[in-house]
Parts: structure tokens; sequence; C-alpha cells
């Protein structure tokens, strides 16, 4: 166990001078480190400047007496930003559990190919002859999702999930506008989609009506054929398959069929890909649009590692109102399209065309996988949620009956009567150095801890983080209970007081 914070052995002696800097507190090399205003000291300036003379403000702004940024030394400047850097934990230091996140290792041949001169230094407004090699990548990605999805219109340019989701209604209600179906003003949203699922619907001038799952965690026909109506006004429904209960979607055939009998089209968030990538393609079951991760799917990093990108596969009849542009081959000769090439489209969504780095990266992650691999990976996804969820059923509740595809969902139902909530359980897995699962989503569970452990994670981890569970399920049993209510305790920031940070955030420093 660490030594607890409140070192005696690091106070200052009783007559010590009390305006010389804090003395920075450790437990072996785990620093907690201050901020650099507590560093600064107005005589250790990081640079030595003559003073500028004759010289008068260009701007018409009155003349700053102090600029207001801490007086470190070189040494210390450096040091406390690499120091800040370990704190981070990332999936190359640990097991990231997070469900609906994806969290999946990044294969360093990936970091090596989009670090190739002709890929790492292009620019994106080179003329089109310069970068050949860099549009065929582009072009050969869009091959590759649209054989993967079974959807053959592809744009790569939205810059992230949540944009690519926005790309994607923005296209279906280009399509119905172009159709003069002004009358199709409705979107159909599960209640246990994706936030950004009914933000996006409004951002795009839908009204949202929502189709319950909540005894199921699936949408069922006849719940969908209440929201239905006779679909006069419905523009089209969004569904994440699997969803976000980690279920797939039984009847999405039936679904999909009365959607579009009624005139409308099938948004699938595809968040969840992993789980089908090779297994299944989307069109199957009737998607016409579906953004996707290629961070979650394809292993490009997730997150502060990124930029992300979510790429929009369509149908060959919503393909004219994507958004422009795409890459296009003319007799082996690469380029992006004009804006005469489809005035149809939905408009541009992005200053360049998106996150060529991981463009490269998805590609490369395709390539080296090839069609077998990523098959795997589906089923690699697969059977880890499902070994977590046979051996932890008989310790926490479980919602829904039967196996689960790419991620399990637990609830703290049995441990919420000894008063431990799945907060403390996620603290808790913070104390054994672990980074806890998706808590408190979906919304429609209670207490929901959501639980991906992805196909890049070895038997011998999820065995770990299995054991810790069991072992706090097993203290909560026996009515040792107490100490889940202080963890962590052993990391550089103790248990914080979350209700009373929400409302009262402190957003600046204060001398």
């Amino acid at each position: 166990m660490n030594a607890p914070s409140t070192n005696a052995a690091l106070k200052p002696p009783a007559n010590e001078n009390t305006d010389a800097p804090k003395m920075e507190q450790t437990r072996g090399l785990n620093y907690d480190e201050n901020l650099l205003w507590e560093k600064g000291r107005s005589d250790h300036p990081g640079v030595d400047l003559p003073k500028p003379k004759g010289t008068a403000s260009r701007t018409g702004a009155k003349a700053r007496d102090k600029i207001g940024l801490p007086q470190v030394t070189e040494p210390e400047a450096l040091r406390h930003f690499v120091r800040l850097s370990t704190k981070n934990y990332s999936i190359d230091s640990g097991f990231f559990p997070l469900g609906s996140c994806t969290m999946k290792h990044n294969p360093r041949l990936n970091e090596k190919i989009a670090r190739l001169p002709g890929f790492g230094q292009v620019h994106p407004l080179q003329p089109a002859s310069t970068v050949q090699g860099a549009l065929k990548v582009m072009f050969e990605l869009q091959g590759w999702l649209a054989e993967l999805t079974g959807l053959p219109g592809v744009c790569l340019t939205p810059a992230a999930g949540a944009h690519g989701e926005l790309a994607g209604i923005m296209t279906i209600a280009r399509a119905h506008e172009l159709k003069g179906n002004k009358h199709k003003k409705v979107l159909l949203v599960p209640d246990s989609a994706h936030g950004t699922n009914p933000a996006t619907a409004a951002m795009c001038g839908f009204d949202i009506r929502v189709i319950p799952t909540r005894d199921t965690g699936r949408v069922t026909f006849d719940e969908f054929k209440k929201a239905l109506g006779d679909g006069h006004d419905v523009a089209g429904m969004m569904v994440t398959n699997p969803n976000t209960c980690g279920l797939f979607e039984r009847e999405i055939l039936e679904i999909s069929k009365a959607l579009h009998d009624a005139g409308g089209y099938f948004y699938c968030d595809g968040a969840n890909f992993n789980a089908l990538v090779g297994r299944i393609r989307p069109a199957d079951f009737g998607v016409d649009v579906m953004h996707i991760n290629l961070h979650k799917t394809f292993s490009t990093p997730h997150g502060g590692g990124g930029p992300g990108s979510g790429p929009i596969c369509v149908t060959q009849e919503l393909a004219p109102y994507v958004p422009s542009p795409v890459v296009l081959n003319e007799n082996g000769s690469y380029r992006f399209e004009s804006e005469t090439d489809r005035k149809s489209h939905c408009g541009r969504i992005k200053g360049f065309q998106g996150q060529f780095g991981m463009h490269i990266r998805a590609l490369t992650y395709m390539m080296s996988h090839g069609a077998d691999g990523l098959r795997q990976v589906s089923e690699d996804a697969v059977l880890n949620a499902n070994y977590i969820l046979s051996q932890l059923k008989q310790d926490y509740n479980v919602p829904f009956e039967g196996p689960c595809m790419h991620e399990c969902l637990l609830t703290d139902k049995i441990q919420k009567e000894s008063g431990v909530t799945t907060l403390d359980i996620a603290k808790t897995l913070v104390e054994h150095g672990m980074h806890p699962m998706t808590v408190y989503f979906p919304l429609v569970v209670q207490g929901a801890m959501l639980i991906e452990p992805t196909e890049t994670e070895s038997k011998s981890t999820l065995d770990r983080f299995i054991h810790v569970m069991k072992q706090i399920a097993a203290d909560v049993k026996t009515g040792h209970v107490d100490k889940f209510h202080a963890y962590p305790q052993s990391a550089p920031t103790r248990r914080l007081d979350e209700v009373k940070a929400a409302r009262e955030p402190v957003l600046r420093w204060k001398d």
C-alpha cells in the first residue's frame, strides 16, 4: 500500500520560512503535481531577455504591467508537463473496458505507415497530381467500407462519430427535400439510443418520436408499429445494432421493411460495428445510412490520441446526397469531385477532406487483417464479452436474459441492497489500478455497468478483471462495505464530492 498523502516527513519544520515554495508530496515515484502557478517564482524566469526600448504598441491596447504567466525555469516546465503525461491512463497502459466506446489496441504498424513521408508530410492544398498515392488510399478505403457494409456510397469527410451521424441525417434530409417530401418531419429513436441521436435529429430540423425498449432492451416490432403509425410523417429511424444494451435487434428485418414501405430511411448508428465486421453486412438487415467510427472498429487512436474519423456509407439511392467531396477514380487517376460533379449533395461539412491520418491507419488495419482476420475480430470481441458475462452473472444482476454481443450489461441491484452502488464499484476498480467500465449508461437501466473488453484483451487480463469484480461482490455479501465509500485510497487524487464539484466548479486559479 502506498504511503498516505499526509506524510509527516514532508511537512516543513516549524521555524522554516513559510514564504518558500511548497514541497511536492511524493509516494515513491508517484507525484502529486502542483500547478505551474504554485511553482512560479518571480526571480526565476525561464528566459532572460533585455527590456525592449523605443517600441510602441501596434494594437492600440493599453500596455500590461504583468503578463500573468508563471515564471519557472526550463527544466521545471519540462518536468511539470512530463509528470502530467505520466498520469494519463490509456489503452497502452492498461485494460480499458468502456462499454459503447470500444477502447482497443492500436497496432504500431498503423502508426509506422501513417508516418511515411508521402503520407505524413502532405498538405491538403497540394495539387492532385502530387498526392496520387494519398488519394488512392482514400479511394481504396471507400471501397473496403462499401464492401464491409454492403453500402456503395461512401463519404470519408466526417471528422468523428457524432459528425458522421450528423452527415448521415443531413443526407436523409436532403433526399426528402429534393423528392418534395416536406411532410416527413419525424425521426423514430429508441429510448436506449446514444444521446447524440435525438440531438442530431433536432439539429437537422426533425421532430423526435421515442420507441420504448425498457422491458426487453430491444426495439420490438409492436412498439415500432405504434411509433410509426401510418408512416405519413416519418422520415426515418435511428437505431444502433447491436444496441446500447449490448443486444442484437432480433426483429430488425421486419422493422426495416415496414419503415421502407412507409417511405422512411433506416439510419444505423455504427458505434457497435465491431461486433459485426466481417460477419454480417448492415445493408442485409435493411440499413440505408450508417456512420462508422474508425477508432472503434478499425483501431485508429481514440479520444486524446485521435483525431477521430466517422465516414458514412449509404445505399446507391442515397449516394447522390452525401456530403461533398468524395474521391473519384478516372482511369487510374484520382481526384476529389468538384462542385459541378454532383450538385445534389447536402453540402460540405468540413474545411478539407477528413482526417487523412486516420484513413491510412484504418486501411492498414483492414489490409493487415484481411477478410478472415476482420471476421475473427468480431468473433473474438463477442466471445470475450460473453466470457465476462458468464463469469459474473451469479454475482451481479443481469437485466436482460440470454447471451450478449460485444459488450455485456450488469447492474448494481444486488449490491445496492447493502448500500454499495455502481459508483462505488467503479471507484474500487480505480483502487485496483483498472479503468472502470461505462457507468449509468444506457439510461434505461438503473445502476448500469456496461463492459466491453474488445477482442484485443487476453484471457489473463479478463480473468484479473473478473477476479476483482468477484471479490467486490463477495466483500459486499459478507458486510464489508464501509471501505467502498472511501475508495480510491491509493490514487494521487482521492474520492471527490462529485455533486459539489458539479454544482460549484472551480474554473480559474486564484493566487
